[in-house]
């Protein structure tokens, strides 16, 4: 009897286990079509703030004003942020939070509502790519922060919405362990908290304990600016809670220019004099694109800031990690 070629018996055999093989249903067939009250919602909440501005460069981790949750778009982010070798922080900001009637998530850059499910898996799917378009032997490794913002936050309870937030950064921490990629990403949460958008303090605060009700033992990144200043919205205790208070809060400051360096040397001078803690900087956020002198460069924001503090005498006991995040829009 004539032997078939193994080539033949392995494309049969694979032709079988495909007829087997459930159909997986595809990224349009789950696309998230708002209802009408959604509608209504994204009409009445005014959208995302933030400027959006252009920049590629490996010589800082990627921050993303995302406008979709789309996994291969998040798949292909995160691909590119391994082929460069991006090791540090990346912060993935999905916009203000929201509430559909039935799920808390996120109003994003698009003005589309995002459910926090579906954001977690937006983001395994940026892990995903990070870690399978890593160079062979690479030891990089990036935190990868979940973000939001306190900008107008259109949820019933904002208190429930950190506590649901820390699930979710749980929730991916357990996902990258099971499919062995923790030793490259590691799962964690960012807040772009700005005194101007909640003077009263409150929406914030309750976020930040909703959080840290959950023990859910990551960092909660902020990554937002001071606005003038101690006293100018947030008093100084308002504004170390979320600077390293409490108990899972980093600062990533924006520093833009020398003057957002004052106003965070001024804070950690206040925080080791008055409440004899630092305060617990990660790192520096900037924002600048080609066409637009908006922001300090990563580097030379770090520079600033080191100044200030050592003309405070605070450098020692609140020292800036030479970490660096710049932050742009996701097209």
């Amino acid at each position: 009897m004539k032997r078939f070629p193994l080539v033949l018996v392995a494309a049969a055999l694979a032709l079988v286990f495909a007829a087997q093989a459930p159909a997986q249903p595809t990224t349009e067939s789950i696309a998230i079509r708002p209802y009408s009250w959604v509608k209504t919602l994204l009409r009445t909440h005014t959208r995302n703030p933030k400027p959006i501005h252009e920049l590629r460069t490996t010589r800082t981790s990627m921050s993303l004003y995302e406008h979709t949750t789309k996994q291969w778009v998040l798949r292909r982010q995160g691909c590119a942020a391994g082929r460069d070798n991006l090791n540090g922080i990346v912060i993935l900001d999905f916009g203000k939070l929201a509430y559909n009637g039935h799920t808390y998530g996120t109003i994003l850059f698009s003005g589309r509502f995002a459910g926090n499910r579906r954001i977690t898996k937006a983001m395994l799917a940026y892990a995903v790519g990070y870690h399978r378009c890593l160079p062979e032997g690479s030891l990089a490794r990036i935190s990868l922060a979940r973000g939001t913002s306190n900008y107008d936050p259109a949820v019933p309870s904002a208190y429930k919405a950190g506590r649901k937030w820390a699930r979710e950064v749980s929730t991916l921490a357990h996902m990258l362990y099971f499919r062995n990629m923790d030793g490259h990403v590691w799962s964690a949460a960012a807040d772009d908290a700005e005194p101007a958008w909640d003077p009263a303090f409150r929406r914030t605060r309750d976020f930040f304990l909703g959080y840290r009700h959950t023990n859910v033992g990551r960092p909660l990144y902020n990554y937002g600016s001071l606005d003038g200043g101690v006293g100018s919205h947030w008093n100084a205790r308002q504004a170390f809670f979320v600077a390293g208070g409490m108990k899972y809060a980093r600062a990533i400051p924006e520093i833009y220019n020398p003057a957002m360096a004052e106003q965070w040397a001024e804070l950690a001078h206040i925080a080791v004099q008055r409440f004899h803690r630092p305060v617990r900087f990660a790192g520096v956020m900037t924002q600048i694109s080609p066409g637009c002198r908006c922001s300090l460069r990563p580097a030379v924001a770090r520079r600033v800031l080191l100044r200030e503090l050592g003309k405070r005498s605070v450098k020692r006991r609140s020292w800036v990690p030479g970490v660096f995040l710049n932050i742009r829009s996701a097209f």
